[in-house]
């Protein structure tokens, strides 16, 4: 009985060390935001800290699951294999954030609103103003903080500048920088420049709804692979339980999950092949 302890606990140690390393690579989280180089424990487990409570249930869940399975199986393999299933895999199977489209969608509604304030006579620097009264809330704090630096008497074309540095976006970056362009024209040109941003902007909306459509066809086709195929496994495993018999030995657990990874490395290169492309700015600030 301790020594079916000591290899419980060594093997709850291996499960808890796969999945502060899964979660510190960025393959169980969401976030697609570049990070600094930080040490590998400390990124893990500002992750951990960062999940929401139901990832945290999730969790905790998958490690229960991990273990019923082992001492079920009599697989050690199994407590580091389905936590990290149960909360990795619904992640790689899911639909990515639309962030290029909700920023969009925001870009064209301010833009758009800026047009038809700048159609009753405002110049561009009014139009900013009162766009921030009732601004898209993705842009709320970019926009009050904007026109905080024209009341510091910025020029227009530097505080948009600064706007794209924090937007970080090249989509951002090509609306910024025809507002530039206007702010630097102003009267007729700007509002035609604005028109012509708005039509811009709806050209893109569409591309890239139409490119989303396109890459969510596979990857529900995946879905509905993986969740057949588990739930054909489980039910091999409770009937024909005999069948699955050559996995229990250390050989058969080194092929088992050689298989796992081949499929897990398979479900993380679709994944990358639906997130969209990192694009270049085309805009930087000069302070």
């Amino acid at each position: 009985m301790t020594l079916m302890m000591a290899v419980l606990a060594g093997m709850l140690l291996v499960a808890g060390v796969a999945i502060l390393v899964a979660v510190a690579a960025g393959v169980l989280v969401s976030d697609p935001t570049p990070r600094a180089s930080t040490p590998l424990w400390t990124k893990a487990v500002d992750n951990v800290r960062g999940a929401t409570g139901r990832a945290r249930l999730t969790l905790v869940a998958g490690v229960l699951a991990g273990i019923v399975v082992t001492l079920w199986t009599r697989w050690p393999i199994m407590l580091v294999v389905v936590p990290v299933a149960v909360y990795g895999v619904p992640h790689l199977l899911s639909a990515p954030k639309q962030t290029q489209i909700e920023l969009l969608q925001a870009l064209d509604r301010w833009v758009r609103g800026m047009t038809a304030t700048m159609a009753t006579g405002k110049s561009i620097t009014d139009a900013l103003r009162l766009s921030a009264r009732t601004p898209p809330p993705l842009l709320a704090d970019d926009l009050v903080l904007l026109i905080r630096r024209l009341d510091d008497r910025w020029p227009a074309p530097q505080a948009l500048l600064a706007m794209a540095d924090e937007l970080a976006s090249p989509d951002a970056d090509a609306v910024l920088a025809s507002l530039v362009l206007a702010a630097g024209r102003g009267g007729s040109g700007a509002a035609a420049t604005l028109v012509a941003l708005a039509d811009s902007i709806q050209e893109r909306l569409k591309v890239l709804r139409e490119v989303e459509a396109e890459r969510s066809k596979p990857r529900v086709v995946v879905k509905q692979v993986t969740i057949i195929t588990l739930v054909l496994l489980g039910a091999a495993m409770l009937f024909a339980r005999d069948f699955f018999a050559p996995y229990g030995t250390p050989i058969g657990q080194a092929i088992l999950a050689g298989l796992i990874v081949a499929y897990v490395g398979a479900l993380v290169m679709l994944r990358r092949m639906t997130l969209p492309r990192p694009r270049e700015r085309i805009l930087r600030s000069t302070t």
